[in-house]
């Protein structure tokens, strides 16, 4: 593993003379660690090699990334890793997703495991996927399981280039891949302590604002003692104590989230996050739900407007029948959201020009407005015609 700047730059060497694409995978220790940082970098390239790198030891790798410029990166879900790539200094101009031209190409099953099988006919090595990648010194057997998962990722790329040129989608996978390379990096959520999991059990105010207590003293604490939130604080055991809202510390004790396995001093620091909330006056007590912007949820549309929701029910099956003759999942075709937020305030003149201009004003893709344009025009066209 390379672990020091006299190595690294080796690496950038190595790789800058070498040839072709570059396969590129990251390893991080979600579960384990605060955050979503890369513990291991994964590169292979014809002329270069393999090389691990070791990006707690060298934190900044943008001369590798320098390096690369102009080169086609190769991924799988290039959008899980191009987070903790970014961080460490590494970002494409141009890239390939092999998990995404999978689904473009109609493939059932689009782990790297399975598409190098399909594809391939090789079987890679597994049992290592969701271990503590933070380890140091990391064992033999996973550096050996990190390697190969770039050791077939070019040939991958290539195979599925054919198989996206013979059904005629390459230059719609070109498309897609360009918009993941050129994406910003996403806005921090607002409000992440909704994301709580078992949230919707939690509807009273002053409940939610415990939720919030707890998930924001737990997020301080995981931060600052760099571990994973929920081996601080699982999510049941806050939805838990935000439903009883305990008087006091012996009552959180009682609770079977916290038990016997939270000694005194962690009690009391939840019980006092759970007092903060009780604490807060109205004004200050969460509301019900995130904010919405844009339609409201589906099962809502009968009733506030019953012709939007006919128009979403023809604009779901055009789209689901379109989706199966080109053979790739529905919300690659088109964003489900985009739909539904043309079905809710579809263009004031009918026609595909106008549908088309509101699907490309929803950021979608060129190649695909070009493909359901026409039959979103035309499901609008029959709904408003039912209607009438």
């Amino acid at each position: 593993m390379i672990a020091d700047a006299e190595a690294l730059a080796e690496v950038v060497a190595a790789f800058a003379a070498g040839t072709g694409p570059v396969a590129v995978d990251a390893e991080r220790a979600s579960g384990y660690r605060y955050g979503q940082r890369a513990y291991l970098v994964q590169l292979r390239r014809e002329g270069a090699g393999t090389a691990l790198i070791d990006p707690v030891a060298c934190p900044d790798l943008s001369a590798l990334g320098e390096a690369l410029s102009g080169t086609e990166w190769v991924l799988h879900a290039a959008t899980q890793d191009l987070p903790c790539l970014r961080e460490i200094g590494m970002r494409p101009d141009l890239l390939f997703d092999t998990e995404l031209a999978g689904r473009l190409a109609g493939f059932p099953r689009v782990g790297l495991g399975a598409m190098v099988e399909n594809v391939l006919g090789f079987v890679l090595e597994k049992g290592h996927s969701a271990v503590d990648w933070s380890t140091r010194p990391l064992p033999e057997p996973w550096l050996r399981y990190a390697a190969l998962d770039v050791e077939l990722l070019v040939d991958l790329r290539d195979a599925l280039e054919k198989e996206l040129d013979r059904q005629g989608k390459l230059e719609w996978a070109r498309e897609e891949f360009a918009a993941i390379a050129a994406a910003p990096p996403a806005e921090p959520r607002k409000e992440p302590w909704r994301r709580t999991s078992g949230m919707h059990k939690v509807r009273r105010r002053r409940q939610l604002a415990v939720v919030r207590e707890l998930w924001e003293t737990r997020d301080r604490i995981a931060r600052r003692r760099d571990v994973s939130p929920g081996k601080v604080l699982p999510d049941a055991a806050i939805v838990e104590a935000a439903l009883a809202v305990p008087a006091n510390a012996h009552a959180l004790a009682a609770l079977h989230a916290f038990g016997n396995r939270v000694g005194r001093r962690q009690l009391d620091q939840w019980q006092a996050a759970v007092d903060r909330a009780k604490a807060l006056p109205e004004s200050a007590l969460p509301q019900p739900g995130q904010q919405i912007t844009g339609p409201p949820p589906p099962r809502a549309w009968a009733d506030k407007d019953p012709a939007a929701a006919a128009r979403l029910s023809a604009a779901r099956a055009a789209v689901t029948a379109l989706a199966e003759e080109l053979n790739m999942p529905q919300e690659n075709l088109v964003s489900p959201d985009t739909v539904r937020r043309v079905c809710w305030e579809p263009p004031a003149q009918p026609g595909t020009d106008a549908v088309a201009l509101a699907l490309g004003g929803h950021g979608a893709r060129n190649w695909q407005v070009a493909q359901v344009a026409p039959v979103l025009s035309a499901a609008l066209d029959k709904a408003a015609a039912q209607e009438s």
